[in-house]
């Protein structure tokens, strides 16, 4: 383990229930980074989705995927521009592309994120960005993001 879910607090200012990444085990910076979240069937937004068959939605799994992406982008920082960005930055995503839902993620299910650099130029990232429980994957997508004042 590299980062568990409060060193992952002290990088993005993301909180319960928006924060959908539990820990760090793999990160490579500039490059890629490995994490997981478990699925629990007391998340919120299991009571409208769905009830008595709940799937967690699609686009949490690409929320979780940006988060990820985004602490790549800050752990990549030059390490004295790691505390600034901590106080006075943040990652706003520009665009989602290719994004596949290939199958249903259900409570119990430990979601997997792998995030790979595909281009950094400046402020701007663009991520490949897979998730997978067991092994399979569930989902995928493109993901540009910028890190920019607060």
């Amino acid at each position: 383990m590299l980062f568990d879910v409060v060193a992952i607090q002290g990088i993005l200012p993301h909180r319960y229930p928006f924060l959908l990444v539990d820990r760090i085990t793999e990160l490579e910076t500039g490059k890629s980074i490995v994490g997981y979240k478990n699925v629990s069937i007391s998340e919120p937004v299991f009571e409208g989705h769905f009830p008595g068959h709940p799937i967690y939605p699609g686009v949490m799994i690409i929320e979780g995927m940006a988060q990820a992406g985004g602490l790549l982008a800050f752990k990549s920082l030059p390490e004295e521009g790691q505390e600034d960005a901590k106080s006075n930055k943040v990652v706003y995503f520009m665009s989602i592309d290719k994004a596949k839902f290939r199958s249903p993620v259900t409570p119990g299910d430990r979601l997997v994120y792998k995030i790979e650099v595909l281009k950094h130029k400046g402020s701007v990232w663009q991520f490949e960005a897979k998730a997978y429980v067991d092994e399979k994957l569930v989902a995928e997508a493109e993901l540009k993001a910028m890190i920019v004042d607060k």
